[in-house]
This record gives C-alpha cells, structure tokens and sequence, in this order.
C-alpha cells in the first residue's frame, strides 16, 4: 500500500488538468448533441496525452510502472465509444511499450483493452436508453475497477517469468485499481458537472426566449413602429438583464431604455457606425468593449462600453436593428451574445408574419379567414405554453418542439398562397401534430396513410391543417379518454380522396359554416379553385366517427 499516495498524487494532477480542460473553449461536451468529428478527435488528443502523461508520472516497481495510464482510454470509450477507447488504448499501449521492462507487452495488450472495456460499456448503456449513466462517476469507477483487473490478469497471463510477475501484481493491485477507480470517477464528475452546467444554461436561455416570444407576440402583430418599439425594448432588457437596450429602423432610434438613456434618445438620427455598418451589410457587429472599442457618439462620460448590433431581416430586407450594451468593465456574456443573436431571429419572424397578415388583408375574406386561422394565436400561445413546461425536464424535446414551430410558422408565411401539392401540405400537417402530440400526449394518437404516388397533387393551400385542427379540437379534444385523428388519402376512380376523420362522432352542423374555424373558408376555397370539386362532405356518426371527405375530380394536377 506505500504505492497508493503516490499514485494519489498523479491522479490528483490530473484532475486538475481536468478541471482545466472544461474551462477551455476545447470543451464541448453537451447532453443533448452527438459527438461530431472535431470534437472526437479533441477528446482523441486529450485522452492519449491523458495517458501517456500517466505512464511518464508513474512509479517504478520491480522491473514495471505502476501508473494511472488507463484513466484516459476507459474515460475516453465512455464518453466517446469503442472506436475512441480503442484508438487511445492502441496508442497509449504502444507508447508504453516503448518504455520496455518484463510487463511491456503485457501492459501494452491491457491498455488497448481498457479503452475497447470503457467503450463497450459505453455504448451497452447508450443502446439501452441510459445515456446519463454511461457519463456517470459511479459508472466510471466501477468500469475503471474492471479494467484494472483485467490488466493484473493479463499482466500474469502475459508477463514472463510468472514468478515476477505473481509478485509484481500483489504488490501493485491493490493501490492502482484504488487509485484509478476513484480517479476516473472523479474526472468524469468534473467533465459531468461541466456538461450540467452547459445544459442549465441552454435550457434558461431557451426559456428566456419563450418567455420574449410570448410576451411580444400580440405587440409585434401591430407592426414595427415608433409606439411599439419602447415596449420592445423594456422587455427585452428585462429578460436579458443587459445594461440597456436600442432599437432603431433603418435612420433613426426608435426606442432605448437603461443605463445611458439620459444621452441616447428616441427620435435620434443614427450616429453609430456600427449600426450603419449591421444595416448595410446585413451581419451581426460586435464591439466588445477591449479588443473592438465602443465609443459613444453622444457623450464623452458614457457609462456603455459594449455593444451587441443584430440587424432585423424581414426577408432579405434589413428594417432595422435591436442593441444589446453592456456598461463599462462589465463582461458581455457570451449567452447574452447568442440571445441577442436568436432574438433577432425571432422577432424578424413575428414580423415576416405581420406583414404577411397585413398583405392577406388585400384578398378576399375567405383568404384572410384563413390566414387567421392558420396563424392562430391561441395556438402558437397553447404550443410556448406547452414547449416552456417540456424544458424543464427535457430541454432537447423541448427545442425539437421549437424547431416544428418555427417550421410551422415558416411554412405559412412562405407558401404559395393558393395551390400547394400534398406533399408540402403533409410537411405542414406534421409540424402542426408535432406539437398538439406534445401537447395532448397519450389522448392524441394520429394515423396518416397516404398513397405515395399522390404527393405531387395539387390542391388549394391550407386544406388539410383546418380539417385535422377540427378533428383534434372538436373531437379527440372533447373526449373522456384517449382518441384517435386520421388522415386517409387514396385514389378513386379517376382521381383522389382525402379522408379526415376522429373517433369523437362530436361534430355539430355549425362547425362548417365560416366560423367554424375555417372548415367553411376550405370548403369555399376548394370549389373557387378545384374546377369540378364538390368541396367538403361531413359524415358523423354520433359518439363514434366524424369523417371530413375532399373528392378531387380528374385531372388530379400533378405537380
């Protein structure tokens, strides 16, 4: 046991090389991504200097090295799989052997096991839905224990005279399998408690975010303007905590709120050559404060001294810019950085849709019905409220939710605003059920069969999302117990049928009129723009079925 301090005093090295390493910008490991390349061939480096530094820092012991070597390969297949354990295994084993002695080779063969241990059990626990604990310190410590003693039985497998070796390992077993196991368990706690922390932070800036979505939802519906933009900016410092914050259009300040607004005043021409340089170029500038200086234009005693300039993209158009300012000798975060960034984003979106509205007004009362519809505030309201209760158990899920959102608030804005083919109406309807599955969970189950040779028909845009829409919230919706919606599409006779159906049998004659949140306006649609279509015919059998049928008549306008 003289062994175990000195083995103690390696490993306590290098966790602190550990703890140095998560504090790096090399460190990226994150909960809910898979390792891509870059980021295995930096844990590939570090783990084999890991360990190769264990065989330089190990103790001499009759002939062999007792040494804290095996840390890096079993830690390295852990976290990143067989292939990574076994690549840093083979070329630690390899450079141990170099260091020649009796159990050169023995130990050369155990450490390129231990990598392909540490991987396998890697990947068993990863294959069986338990990730956390691949990357847990208990597992670490108990796969760290067996490797060890895999590499004392193949020490006395190998080694010769077995004489030495029986005698070496009685010596050395005992303070390495110790020293390792609590080792590794206390290098993953590090790398584990870093990656927590990540994922914290992610998870309150997604929060962040959901909160400004909702909050600014009904205020961005107004427009981009001098009377909203105040309002815009008080909750965007509020959420963000930055010392203040600007909005301007493409020539003047709209609105500023903080430190500094004594000198920064609404109605200003814009002075900044940063903001000139975001509106012109269309790019993100960012003025830390240290190497990329922020001068205020207005006063001399600013207390600003950094600045983030987003610009806002309505399509490729820059109509103006929001910025983010930290007060002097104050750090800009760098999550305040990607939020400004993303807010950006999100506010452009919320006003593409604006102004999407405000051109439907120019169409006809069906069209703009729909638009309504489709864009439905309880909805998008109903969906943050459901994705904000997902983050806090599963902020993956949760930003895969926001993910569908945003491709279902894309698509509507994008979209041809008459005919569309029943592919990219399909694309739409899933993005839409991905969020109601998240919202109703097990009362919603969805069925959607469709002939795959009809994916290029053509029929009036926003067709199907009403129907299914109707038949969650007029059906499954109002049913006791779980419920089933449907979405049927097959040839017959010389064209198409589209079936939407729920078990609720709920339906009642008013839902098809206008107000019936657009089953009126599809129907209208269908026969204006389906030369030949029937539009929509209900059949309901009560407390069992409710089936919404489309005839479409030949041709069947292949896209």
């Amino acid at each position: 046991m003289k062994l175990l301090f000195p083995l103690i005093q390696v490993v306590s090295f290098f966790l602190l090389v550990a703890y140095v390493y998560c504090k790096s910008p090399a460190y990226r490991l994150r909960r809910s991504e898979a390792l891509g390349p870059g980021q295995k061939v930096a844990l590939f480096v570090f783990f084999a200097l890991i360990s190769m530094g264990g065989t330089y820092l190990g103790v001499k012991v009759q002939g062999a090295i007792a040494n804290a070597r095996a840390i890096g390969p079993v830690l390295a297949g852990l976290i990143g799989g067989p292939a990574l354990g076994l690549g840093v295994g083979l070329l630690s084993g390899v450079h141990r052997y170099t260091f020649g002695g009796f159990t050169a080779l023995a130990c050369g063969i155990s450490t390129t096991a231990e990598g392909l241990i540490g991987g396998l059990v890697g990947l068993y626990l990863r294959r069986t839905a338990a990730q956390d604990q691949a990357l847990s310190p208990v597992t670490a410590g108990l796969t760290m224990l067996a490797a060890e003693s895999v590499q004392m039985i193949i020490i006395l497998a190998v080694a010769r005279p077995f004489s030495d070796a029986w005698a070496l390992v009685r010596v050395i077993a005992l303070p390495m399998i110790i020293a390792n196991s609590c080792g590794a368990a206390l290098f993953m706690s590090i790398l584990s408690d870093r990656r927590d922390l990540y994922d914290l932070a992610g998870t309150a800036s997604t929060a962040r975010t959901l909160r400004i979505a909702g909050r600014t939802l009904e205020l961005l519906a107004k427009g981009f303007s001098r009377d909203v933009a105040p309002r815009l900016a008080t909750i965007i410092q509020q959420e963000t905590g930055v010392g203040a914050v600007a909005i301007t259009d493409r020539e003047s300040v709209l609105a500023f709120t903080g430190l500094g607004s004594d000198h920064h005043l609404p109605g200003t021409p814009i002075r900044s050559e940063s903001t000139r340089r975001a509106i012109a170029q269309g790019e993100v500038v960012f003025l830390d404060g240290i190497r990329d200086p922020y001068r205020c234009t207005g006063q001399e005693d600013c207390p600003l001294g950094s600045v983030l300039v987003v610009p806002l993209l309505v399509g490729h158009d820059v109509i103006g810019t929001i910025k983010l300012y930290e007060k002097a000798h104050k750090r800009f975060l760098s999550i305040n950085r990607t939020l400004g960034e993303g807010l950006a984003d999100l506010l452009a979106s919320q006003l593409a849709r604006a102004h999407f509205q405000e051109q439907k007004e120019l169409l006809v009362l069906a069209e703009l019905k729909l638009a309504h519809a489709q864009i439905n505030p309880h909805f998008l309201f109903n969906s943050l409220a459901t994705i904000q209760a997902i983050t806090r158990e599963d902020s993956g899920r949760a930003r895969a939710l926001l993910n569908h959102l945003a491709d279902f608030f894309r698509m509507n804005l994008k979209r041809n605003p008459e005919l569309s083919t029943l592919q990219e109406e399909l694309s739409h309807v899933n993005a839409y059920l991905e969020i109601e599955k998240a919202r109703f969970e097990d009362q919603l189950t969805v069925r959607i069969e469709v002939d795959p040779t009809l994916l290029g028909l053509k029929l009036p845009t926003f067709t199907l999302q009403p129907l299914i829409e109707n038949a969650i919230k007029h059906g499954v919706a109002e049913m006791l117990g779980p419920g089933t919606a449907r979405i049927h599409i097959y040839r017959e006779g010389g064209g198409a049928r589209i079936d939407v159906e729920d078990d609720a049998g709920q339906f009642k004659p008013a839902q098809a009129g206008a107000g019936g949140l657009g089953m009126g306006i599809v129907d209208r649609r269908l026969r204006s723009l389906l030369r030949g279509s029937q539009g929509l015919s209900v059949h309901c059998e009560p407390d069992r079925l409710t089936r919404v049928s489309i005839v479409i008549p030949e041709p069947l306008g292949a896209a």
